[in-house]
């Protein structure tokens, strides 16, 4: 049964000029909004996740408190939930799909806010490219954004990284099932190469030599890699992760009308309360990028996360030690 809901976003004009027809931007809600409607915290998506992927900070008590806020967690279009290559209808599907980028997400997802009359986001924030939509909120919608909170996340995706997702992108379409530009089969061999891929560079070297997968429940390496990387990209569509790797290498909270490529300009214009959180043994969104963001930025502050659990630190599903840590430093951004 489908436990979320859809906002029909009607035609939608992305930044390439083409006009996505009939955009359906699917989230879910938690909670209960207030009659003011002031307790909304944004959070969003990361790489090819949906809402239940990401939801460990939500809930009774946690630092997401649904007895307080009510979060709303919109699913990043190309994930399979929202308008994707795998849900798209003629002539979107296969080779023609118009890439969006995180300016285009954000600004649907604002035009669902605007539906829901909700003026105020007590917090915007997310994981890894759900850290890249907050921080583009706080840039593009300074005024309605009181705090921001980004965990292993940037506001523009760094070379190193982008070099990164070239090599996850080339392992992918390297599968037969590639062709023309899209995948006409399941490429279940370029699924499984990505996830190792994928693993490499996702969890750090500490996390590898120490065999920290054990404390998951896996009984060796490569039932790691098996179940968990190979096992975690299987159940994903190939032609959406393309989507979402072209979403991630051009994001930048400058690249649209309003700062024109001025990198500086649109990190000034964050007037948000801001948690910036990367992981001190991120592969590739690492610390010192957020640090020369922070130095720039008005209201801002830097806390690595102190983890070996690589870019993994920020969606602590099996570290309660990083999750402790996360949760502490969301509950007191929350309380200023």
């Amino acid at each position: 049964m489908q436990d979320y809901s859809i906002f029909n976003a009607g035609h939608v004009v992305l930044q390439s000029g083409i006009t996505f027809r009939d955009a359906q931007l699917a989230y879910k809600t938690y909670g209960r909004l207030d009659a003011a409607k002031s307790n909304v915290i944004l959070y969003m998506t990361s790489f090819s996740a949906h809402h239940y992927d990401v939801d460990w900070l939500i809930g009774p008590g946690k630092a997401l408190d649904t007895e307080r806020y009510f979060v709303i967690v919109p699913n990043l279009f190309g994930n399979g939930l929202s308008s994707s290559p795998s849900n798209a209808v003629e002539p979107f599907n296969g080779t023609r799909w118009p890439n969006f980028t995180i300016a285009d997400n954000v600004a649907v997802q604002r035009r669902l806010l605007d539906e829901l009359g909700i003026e105020t986001l007590q917090l915007a924030c997310g994981w890894s490219m759900g850290g890249i939509q907050a921080y583009h909120w706080a840039a593009l919608y300074p005024a309605m954004v009181k705090r921001l909170a980004v965990l292993c996340g940037a506001a523009k995706t760094s070379p190193h990284n982008l070099v990164f997702l070239e090599g996850v992108r080339a392992t992918l379409t390297a599968d037969a099932a590639f062709q023309n530009g899209t995948f006409v089969a399941r490429p279940e061999r370029g699924l499984r190469a990505m996830g190792r891929s994928y693993a490499a560079m996702a969890m750090s070297q500490t996390f590898y030599r120490e065999e920290l997968w054990r404390r998951a429940g896996f009984s060796s390496l490569e039932d790691y890699l098996v179940m968990s990387w190979e096992a975690n990209f299987l159940r994903r569509d190939a032609n959406n992760l393309l989507a979402h790797l072209w979403t991630w290498q051009h994001a930048n909270i400058a690249a649209n009308d309003i700062y024109r490529g001025d990198f500086h300009a649109a990190l000034q214009a964050i007037t948000a309360n801001a948690l910036i959180m990367p992981s001190e043994t991120d592969l590739y969104f690492q610390v010192e990028d957020n640090r020369l963001e922070v130095e720039q930025m008005r209201n801002a502050r830097l806390l690595p996360i102190p983890s070996v659990w690589g870019h993994r630190a920020g969606l602590p599903t099996a570290n309660v030690e990083d999750a402790a840590f996360i949760t502490e430093a969301f509950t007191q951004l929350l309380a200023q």
